[in-house]
């Protein structure tokens, strides 16, 4: 039986360790070709050997999940040539990677990706800092807040109150009780967008809403359309259900999508679907103006492409003086080509795990026959507090907790990064949970693996691109104020000293459970 349960290619391997370049420089090895191979620029201005260069390469994208685990690589001599350096470079790099744990080789089956033995598998997504760490590493790896109490614990105690009556019955809901769907459309009436019940499938968080969604509207091989950069869970939830991510750039400085690129892909390569984020976008903080959203809606229907519009950032706008444009649903009157996500976990409290669908009536009775076989429903308990939350007026004071610690947090951290890292470039948005900063002409990959090890977890850019683009940026949320964004951005600025000066390459390998 094979060792290897997958294949990276020579000129995808280049492809994306080339990638990691952001900065001019030259490897010590002058025989190993010119400076503008992948391998001679993958550390900053230090020159390193370029055999070393090359091993923290592929270790990178190892850890980053970007090169899965148990995955063949190359032979040799096919990845010296798609590189231009020699052999004997290539050998030497895979050697050290074996002796670092990261490469098993056997005679005949070549040689395959590995994780050191204790170490976590990676992943592309984002996941949450494991407790026992949080006392020593300041971290920007999810965008979540605390509760905003005393609004979960009144919650509870209504959902408690409210659940004597569903605990007579089988407790399954594959649609989402009753009184959440009706309060679910009433809210989406409210604004401006006429919704019966019948149009609200409940589900276990925004994620869940997607994953539904993405298996009955694509087939493995199929063309997704995505913006570019887009949410990282999303990218790698669809990576893994097999679609075919076609990219598509936002416009500069938050201005939103980048209508006549959407139009041309959407002609060009007719995808099945295409995932936007329209309100206060993850993790640019975009918002997409009223026409956007109308031109999109009307080159989407003309493609025939479903359009699946994620609502979890909507109504966290944290300056007062922006008027938020209508819901792209609005317009599609007919319901045949938007389908709506929406959660209470960004806009509430993560632990809250209820999202929900919008769409069509005839796509939301697809959709609950589809939970048979996966999830069956979403916890009753916790559909009760998030209708109380929304029948008792309770909704609006948490939102407006939440509006006031996120401005706060936000205005903290875009004085601490102007303050220590002043070649750092973005454009402050004016709602959602997320920077999108350029790093001064380094690789956020080694950013944030030099950061782990300095006490600071922050996610680079490629895991929000397709393909390794992205490479100099990183993302940062704004859910550290005062002190600790003080200290965060201080963090972030030595760990930026050491990937300028190339101290990484020699450095101990980062700590795995960095996501």
């Amino acid at each position: 039986m094979s060792p290897w349960t997958s294949a990276v290619g020579a000129p995808q391997l280049a492809r994306l360790l080339g990638s990691q370049h952001t900065r001019d420089a030259t490897a010590a090895s002058p025989a190993d070709g010119p400076a503008a191979s992948p391998v001679a620029v993958l550390n900053g201005n230090r020159r390193v050997p370029a055999y070393r260069a090359l091993a923290d390469g592929v270790r990178l994208l190892l850890l980053e999940g970007r090169v899965p685990v148990a995955a063949r690589l190359p032979a040799e001599r096919e990845l010296a040539a798609a590189l231009t350096v020699s052999r004997t470079t290539v050998a030497a790099a895979y050697e050290a990677l074996r002796g670092e744990g990261f490469l098993e080789s056997r005679r005949g089956a070549g040689s395959w990706t590995a994780m050191p033995a204790g170490s976590p598998l990676p992943t592309r997504g984002l996941d949450p800092l494991p407790p026992e760490a949080a006392a020593s590493v300041i971290d920007l790896g999810c965008a979540a807040l605390p509760a905003p109490e005393p609004w979960l614990t009144r919650a509870t105690r209504g959902a408690l109150e409210e659940l004597p009556p569903y605990a007579h019955t089988h407790g399954d809901y594959p649609a989402g009780l009753p009184a959440l769907r009706q309060a679910l459309a009433d809210r989406y009436t409210a604004r401006g967008v006429p919704t019966m019940p019948e149009q609200i499938m409940v589900t276990t968080g925004a994620m869940g809403a997607v994953a539904a969604t993405c298996r009955l509207m694509t087939r493995p091989g199929e063309r997704v359309a995505v913006d570019s950069p887009s949410y990282a869970n999303v990218l790698q939830l669809m990576r893994e259900a097999g679609a075919r991510l076609v990219p598509v750039a936002m416009a500069d400085h938050l201005a939103g999508w980048d209508i006549p690129a959407w139009r041309q892909v959407l002609a060009a390569a007719a995808p099945r679907m295409a995932y936007v984020v329209a309100d206060f976008h993850n993790p640019t903080g975009a918002l997409a103006t009223e026409e956007q959203r109308r031109s999109l809606v009307d080159a989407a229907r003309a493609a025939g492409t479903v359009l699946i519009a994620d609502e979890t950032m909507a109504e966290l706008r944290l300056d007062d003086d922006v008027e938020l444009p209508r819901p792209v649903s609005a317009f599609d009157p007919a319901g045949s080509t938007v389908v709506t996500v929406g959660s209470a976990s960004k806009t509430f409290w993560a632990g809250l795990r209820i999202g929900w669908v919008r769409a069509a009536p005839d796509v939301i009775r697809s959709l609950v026959a589809a939970r048979a076989y996966a999830d069956l429903g979403t916890p009753v308990i916790e559909q009760l507090a998030v209708a109380w939350l929304l029948n008792t007026g309770g909704w609006e004071e948490a939102i407006e907790i939440r509006r006031a610690l996120a401005r706060d947090n936000r205005d903290a951290l875009v004085a601490a990064v102007r303050r220590h890292l002043p070649d750092w470039e973005f454009t402050v948005p004016h709602g959602g949970l997320t920077l999108w900063a350029r790093t001064g002409g380094l690789s956020g990959s080694r950013i944030a693996e030099a950061g782990a090890r300095l006490g600071v977890r922050v996610p680079s850019g490629p895991r929000f691109g397709v393909d390794g683009a992205f490479e100099g940026y990183v993302r940062l949320p704004f859910t550290v104020a005062g002190a600790v964004a003080d200290k965060a951005a201080e963090r972030l600025a030595a760990a930026a000293d050491l990937v300028a000066t190339g101290a990484t390459a020699e450095a101990e390998a980062p700590r795995t459970w960095v996501a």
